[in-house]
């Protein structure tokens, strides 16, 4: 039984809406590990988010095509609750006594509420535009890329299903890599700064490598690359939460993840636009018999007389190159100084309460930097 569009677009607009785990997870990874051990969690997290990117399609489809998609979604509604009361029972509070709210049942203003009051702070200081922006330019691709790029592959690239599976998969695992071991080495050489720097740089070059590539194994190829790219945003938090007031952790984390959510409403849309305007029409294919395999004959490649086969992944290069442009001003050492009076009260005076603050303090930045 399939459900109307109508029902759909309103569950996927919920779902938006509550949309908010990544920050609270951050903020809570920021809670209980120290400052050394955080790029390394954030890491683990994103590979654990990687691994079910593994795993869920495939269990999915197959479920699907045995016994029906009603079985998986109750299976996956039922999953969603089990990690709720896995959470109720098993998972401790990690902010101290001294800092939690005074009761459940506390009143909450509108300033407290306002989802757009983090956004309104994001302007303030110079730091916090410049990580922001930088969020927002490099993911802004990423969001339009998982909106059509397997679909990309199966109608231009003329991969089969097995073969895109066997992409995500093996891209999956190569995430997994890249954010645990190959993250944590980096955080240690280089530095927090020069990992945003050098994860930017893959993406760079594996969006150019997406737009110009014109055969099977180019995809593969960046689709390596694509997993290096992935260390950017564990290090974008890291760097904000490292410097971050203790009560302000998931504040921050949810400015990121706002940015985030405005681009996977933005990056579809405009990778749509632009395939449009350059004439290329991506559609589900019938399965065929010349379907069951990768075929490398010039005339199950790119049929539409281009030099380019997708545009949109250069213009996400291009986005890209202007984050890390802007990634190259963020100091390497920053103090995150949330302490003005209307921040407080927007965070609903979860600080510690001897924290207490003179009158001017309200003007200070959100970010001070010390070292420039």
């Amino acid at each position: 039984m399939k459900i109307s569009p109508w029902w759909y677009f309103a569950v996927i607009s919920v779902s938006g809406v509550f949309a908010v785990t990544f920050s609270v997870v951050f903020a809570y990874v920021a809670d209980i590990t120290q400052e050394h051990e955080r790029s390394m969690a954030y890491g683990q997290v994103s590979a654990t988010f990687a691994a079910s990117l593994v795993i869920s399609p495939a269990i999915g489809a197959y479920l699907g095509r045995v016994y029906g998609d009603s079985l998986v979604v109750v299976l996956a509604t039922a999953i969603a609750l089990l990690d709720i009361c896995f959470i109720l029972v098993a998972v401790p509070e990690s902010l101290p006594e001294k800092m939690r709210p005074a009761s459940w049942g506390a009143p909450i203003s509108w300033e407290q509420a306002d989802p757009f009051a983090s956004l309104k702070k994001v302007g303030q200081d110079s730091i916090v535009l410049l990580i922001c922006i930088t969020v927002f330019l490099s993911y802004l691709p990423e969001a339009g890329q998982y909106s059509s790029f397997f679909l990309y592959l199966r109608q231009i690239m003329k991969f089969s299903p097995e073969s895109v599976a066997a992409f995500i998969a093996v891209l999956g695992i190569l995430s997994i890599i890249a954010q645990t071991i190959v993250l944590s080495l980096l955080m240690r050489s280089i530095g927090n700064k020069n990992t945003i720097l050098l994860g930017l740089g893959f993406q760079i070059l594996q969006l150019a490598w997406y737009g110009f590539g014109s055969e099977p194994w180019m995809m593969w190829a960046a689709g390596a690359v694509a997993a290096m790219s992935s260390i950017t945003f564990p290090a974008v938090s890291a760097l904000v939460s490292r410097t971050a007031d203790a009560d302000q952790q998931g504040v921050v984390q949810g400015m990121i993840t706002g940015i985030r959510g405005l681009c996977n409403g933005l990056g579809p849309a405009l990778y749509g636009f632009i395939f449009y305007i350059f004439h290329v029409e991506l559609k589900e294919l019938p399965m065929t018999g010349t379907d069951l395999g990768t075929n490398t004959s010039p005339q199950h490649h790119f049929e539409q007389n281009s030099i380019i086969p997708g545009p949109p992944f250069l213009f996400g290069a291009c986005s890209v190159l202007l984050a890390l442009l802007v990634a190259l001003f963020i100091p390497e050492h920053t103090n995150l100084s949330l302490r003005s009076s209307s921040w407080r009260k927007h965070c609903g005076g979860h600080s510690h309460p001897h924290s207490a603050q003179a009158p001017g303090e309200a003007k200070e930045p959100l970010l001070q930097d010390t070292n420039v």
